[in-house]
């Protein structure tokens, strides 16, 4: 079954550290038990703001770290979930049963995650078999 990568977008209230209300929390609990229940959910979490994160640029050899915020906010993730789903098709339902994750308006975004096959023949059986030992021990932990 495939599996999606569904990012909930940052606002300016989410970059400013504004705190969801304990009834969003109450409503987005509930929302991720029907999630669990159904067998979607694989994971989720909420993400702090950009100005506690950073980034690494790279060219070449060479890597320069940004320390946040980033200036685009539209550009940025607040949260994510990890779904398997049977086709985007039933991912978007799902995304339409979430309550508003932001006390504005918000978006949520929907990415199929690449999976094994879809990576041809220069994903060799030695690098599927890496794969698939790494996967086990993160399971393990």
């Amino acid at each position: 079954m495939p599996r999606f990568m569904v990012l909930v977008k940052a606002t300016a209230d989410s970059e400013a550290g504004v705190m969801p209300t304990e009834e969003l929390l109450a409503a987005m609990g509930a929302y991720n038990e029907e999630l669990v229940k159904a067998g979607i959910m694989q994971a989720g979490e909420g993400l702090h703001p950009s100005s506690k994160g950073a980034r690494v640029r790279f060219s070449g050899k060479e890597r320069t770290v940004t320390d946040g915020p980033f200036a685009e906010t539209k550009e940025l993730v607040a949260g994510f979930w990890m779904w398997k789903c049977k086709s985007l098709a039933e991912a978007i339902e799902w995304v339409k049963k979430c309550p508003n994750p932001m006390p504005g308006p918000s978006e949520i975004e929907i990415r199929q995650v690449f999976e094994a096959e879809d990576f041809g023949a220069e994903f060799t059986p030695e690098l599927r078999e890496q794969e698939e030992r790494l996967r086990k021990e993160i399971e393990k932990r």
